[in-house]
C-alpha cells in the first residue's frame, strides 16, 4: 500500500514537469465554448455547494470584520484631531455606505451563483473585464501579505507566553532587511498554520467563520474588562478636545468617513465570490446590519482598552497584541496567550474571507485550464506571504500602504458598475451561459470592450488621481490646492460618478445584443424560450383566425 502511494505520488510529481501535466479535468457541465476551458470552480455553484445561510453571512463577516486592523480603525482617526465620536460616527456610517454595494452586488452571487471574474464580464467585456480582475487580484495579494505579517505578531505572543525566553532569541538578519530572526520564525510559523485552513474548499467554512465569532467576541470583552479593570474605570479618551476647527474639521471628518468605506471596497466589489454559496438571497440584506454593528463593537472596545492604556502604561497603545506584549507573570502570559490565539483566528480568517479565496477566484478564471480554487490559493498564500516580503512593506514603504488604500479609487467604479449592469441596465435578467463565452452575448465587440464601462471608469477615477498622489507623496500636496479635497470622498464620488454615467450611457445607447426579458439559466432555456414564442404566435394566428371566422 505504502509503495503503491509513493509510486502514484512520483508518477503525478513526474507529470508536473511537462505544460500538458498540469492541465486540470473539464467538467462535463461547463459553459465555455468548444475548444475553451474553464473548472468546476468557474462555473455555475452546483446545488450541492449552495449551503450557506444568514447565520453563515453573519459568521463570515464576524470573520472578516474581527481583526486588528478594524480594532485600530478609531486610532487614525483620533489621531488626526477628531474625537471618540466623531469616531464612531464615522465607522457606522462608512460602514454603512459600503453596505450599498455589498448588497447590490451581492444579489449577483446569491441570484445567478457565479463568482465576481465571471460577473464582471456582462458590464466590462470579454476582455476588457480581466482589466478589473487583475486590479482585484492585485490588491488582494498586497492586503494577504500585510495580514500574514500582522497574525505572525499575534504568534510571537502565543510563543512568548509558554517559552518567555522565545524574545531573547539572537538577531542574525541585517536590519535594513525589516524583519529579525525571532521575527522571522514567528511568520514562519503563523505562515505554516494558516496554510492548511486556506486550503479547506469555501462551502465548508461555514463552521469555521462561527467559531471565530465566538472566539474573538470572548476574548475581545474579556481584555475589555481586564484593561478597565486595571485603569480603574476606562480612562480620560471620552474628553480629549478637538484638535482641528472648522472647515479642516469638516473635511476631516468625510475623509475619515470614507477611509473607512474605501477599506471594504474589496469586499464590495468581488461579493458575489461568496455570496454565490447561499441557499437563499435572503441572507444578502442582513450585511445592513452586521458589517456596521460589528465595527461598531470592535471600535469601541479599541477605544476602551487604548484610553485604559493610558491610565495603565502612561501612553495610548491602539494595538491589542502591544498591550498584550506588556503582560508578564504567569497569569498576564496566560492572558498574553489567549489574546494572540485570537487574532492568529481573526488574521487568517480575515485572510480566508477578503483575500486569499478572492484572489484565487481571480487567478482560476483567468487560467481555467491550469488553476483551481486550491491551486490559486497556494500560489497567492507563497506569492504574498514570501515573495512580496510583507515585512519590507510594512517596515520602509508608508507611501505603499498609502497607495494601497488608494487603491478603492479604482475599485469603487468597478463595484459601481457591476451594481448599475446588473441592477439598472439588465434588470437582474442575465445570460448565464453567455458569460462564459468568448464571442457570446457579452463581448459587445470585437476587442471584447464595452467602451460604456471605459468611459465611466474614466470619469471616476481621474479627478481623484491628484489627491491619490499628494497622499502618497505628501510634498506635492501644495502643488494641487484644493483638488485633493475630492479625494477626501473618493469612494462616494467614484461609486456615485460610475453608477451614474454608466447607466446613462447604457440607456441613450443601449447595447440591444445584451437585453433579455428573463434570465437564461441553462442552453436549454434558450430553446425553450424559443418553443414558447412559436407557441404563441401559433395561439395568436389561430385566435386572430377564429375572430375573423367569427365576425363573417
Amino acid at each position: 500500500m505504502i509503495r503503491q502511494r509513493f509510486s502514484s505520488i512520483k508518477k503525478d510529481l513526474k507529470s508536473k514537469t511537462s505544460k500538458e501535466g498540469w492541465i486540470l479535468p473539464r467538467p462535463e457541465s461547463s459553459f465555455a465554448d468548444p475548444g475553451a476551458w474553464t473548472n468546476i470552480d468557474c462555473d455555475v455553484t452546483p446545488i450541492e455547494r449552495r449551503t450557506w445561510s444568514a447565520w453563515t453571512m453573519f459568521g463570515y463577516w464576524f470573520s472578516d470584520a474581527l481583526n486588528a486592523q478594524s480594532w485600530m480603525a478609531p486610532a487614525s482617526i483620533i489621531a488626526l484631531g477628531l474625537t471618540w465620536r466623531e469616531a464612531v460616527v464615522c465607522i457606522i456610517f462608512g460602514s454603512l455606505v459600503c453596505t450599498v454595494p455589498l448588497v447590490l452586488n451581492g444579489m449577483v452571487g446569491a441570484k445567478i451563483h457565479v463568482p465576481y471574474p465571471v460577473a464582471i464580464r456582462a458590464s466590462f467585456g470579454w476582455y476588457f473585464s480581466r482589466f478589473a480582475i487583475v486590479t482585484r487580484a492585485i490588491t488582494a495579494l498586497f492586503w494577504h501579505a500585510i495580514q500574514t505579517y500582522t497574525g505572525s505578531t499575534a504568534m510571537t505572543q502565543i510563543i512568548r507566553a509558554i517559552w518567555p525566553s522565545y524574545l531573547d532569541i539572537p538577531n542574525h538578519i541585517p536590519e535594513g532587511v525589516g524583519i529579525t530572526t525571532q521575527g522571522m520564525v514567528s511568520h514562519l510559523i503563523f505562515w505554516s498554520v494558516q496554510f492548511p485552513i486556506l486550503l479547506i474548499p469555501p462551502h465548508k467554512l461555514k463552521w469555521f467563520f462561527v467559531a471565530k465569532c465566538v472566539l474573538v467576541l470572548v476574548v475581545s470583552i474579556a481584555m475589555v474588562i481586564t484593561m478597565t479593570s486595571k485603569a480603574g474605570g476606562t480612562g480620560e479618551i471620552w474628553t480629549l478636545p478637538y484638535g482641528v476647527e472648522g472647515s479642516d474639521r469638516s473635511w476631516l471628518i468625510l475623509s475619515s468617513l470614507s477611509s473607512i468605506t474605501g477599506g471594504w471596497a474589496t469586499m464590495a466589489t468581488n461579493i458575489p465570490d461568496f455570496t454565490r454559496y447561499l441557499k437563499s438571497d435572503k441572507g444578502v440584506y442582513w450585511q445592513v446590519l452586521f458589517l456596521p454593528g460589528i465595527q461598531l463593537v470592535l471600535g469601541l472596545f479599541g477605544i476602551i482598552c487604548c484610553s485604559a492604556a493610558k491610565v495603565v502604561y502612561g501612553r495610548y497603545i491602539w494595538d491589542p497584541l502591544e498591550i498584550a506584549a506588556q503582560w508578564d507573570g504567569p497569569a498576564g502570559r496566560c492572558g498574553a496567550f489567549f489574546v494572540g490565539l485570537c487574532w492568529v483566528v481573526a488574521q487568517i480568517g480575515t485572510n480566508l474571507s477578503a483575500n486569499v479565496i478572492s484572489c484565487a477566484n481571480d487567478i482560476c478564471c483567468l487560467f481555467p485550464k491550469y488553476v483551481n480554487i486550491k491551486r490559486g490559493v497556494i500560489f497567492a498564500t507563497i506569492t504574498a506571504a514570501w515573495i512580496m516580503q510583507p515585512w519590507k512593506i510594512i517596515y520602509s514603504a508608508q507611501s505603499l500602504l498609502a497607495f494601497m488604500a488608494g487603491l478603492g479609487i479604482f475599485l469603487a467604479p468597478i463595484a459601481a458598475m457591476l451594481s448599475a449592469d446588473f441592477w439598472v441596465v439588465h434588470k437582474q435578467h442575465y445570460d448565464v451561459p453567455g458569460l462564459y463565452r468568448a464571442h457570446g452575448r457579452y463581448r459587445y465587440n470585437k476587442w471584447g470592450t464595452n467602451w460604456r464601462a471605459v468611459v465611466a471608469f474614466i470619469v471616476s477615477v481621474s479627478p481623484t488621481l491628484p489627491g491619490m498622489a499628494a497622499s502618497v507623496n505628501p510634498a506635492i500636496g501644495p502643488t494641487i490646492g484644493d483638488a485633493n479635497k475630492l479625494y477626501f470622498m473618493f469612494y462616494i464620488w467614484g461609486y456615485i460618478s460610475a453608477f451614474a454615467v454608466y447607466s446613462i450611457l447604457s440607456h441613450f445607447f443601449p447595447s440591444p445584443e445584451t437585453q433579455i426579458d428573463h434570465t437564461i439559466y441553462e442552453d436549454s432555456d434558450i430553446i425553450s424560450a424559443a418553443e414558447d414564442k412559436a407557441d404563441s404566435d401559433v395561439a395568436d394566428e389561430k385566435k386572430a383566425a377564429e375572430v375573423e371566422t367569427s365576425a363573417v
